[in-house]
């Protein structure tokens, strides 16, 4: 339920974007880098590992949206294949973590959900809030039984940014908007053996 103020804000926006006063849609909302920087594969105990650095774009649109109660979900996918001479690759393994921003404008803190952790985290900026989901610290990802023999295989990483959960009163203006949904390219290394 949003109080009165929030509602207040938000039937200004709408109708200050009615009257063409403030642009519906911003053409690059998620502008700025997106992409994995490093990641690579540890082995503890027969267990995979993934370690990752992906840079998050960080901008004033992304701010203000966060602010207006726009949700949004940070994807980070995985594949582990098998290589093959003759046909396409085989997948072994295909994962996906989700960590999802949010801000609690009473607190004005940015807010982390992470299935990897116990509990929601808080930051004071977005910067820190990017950082944290930006590096990922040894997701178990396989056990070293799937990958048996002496077969070839690959590990690719890409991050991706949509937008998640709207306001009543944003989800009647956005419902045609794509431009909050980036993905990086693939970034791909042999499994170290």
């Amino acid at each position: 339920m949003m109080g009165r103020d929030a509602m207040a804000a938000c039937m200004r926006w709408v109708w200050l974007a009615w009257l063409g006063l403030v642009p519906l849609a911003e053409a690059d909302a998620l502008d700025g880098a997106l992409e994995v920087q490093s990641a690579f594969v540890s082995t503890t105990a027969g267990v995979y590992q993934l370690n990752a650095h992906i840079r998050y774009p960080n901008n004033d649109e992304t701010a203000a949206a966060l602010r207006d109660g726009v949700t949004l979900f940070y994807d980070l996918d995985l594949e582990v294949t098998r290589e093959r001479r003759y046909w396409t690759n085989a997948m072994i393994v295909a994962l996906s973590l989700r960590r999802e921003l949010a801000y609690h404008s009473v607190s004005e803190r940015y807010v982390v959900r992470d299935p990897l952790a116990p509990e929601q985290r808080t930051f004071a900026t977005l910067v820190e809030a990017l950082d944290y989901m930006g590096n990922v610290e040894n997701w178990p990802i396989l056990v070293a039984a799937q990958v048996p023999g002496s077969a070839n295989y690959k590990v690719g990483v890409r991050a991706s940014i949509h937008r998640g959960k709207l306001t009543d009163a944003l989800r009647t203006l956005m419902f045609w908007s794509d431009d909050w949904q980036r993905t990086s390219e693939w970034y791909s290394w042999s499994l170290p053996r």
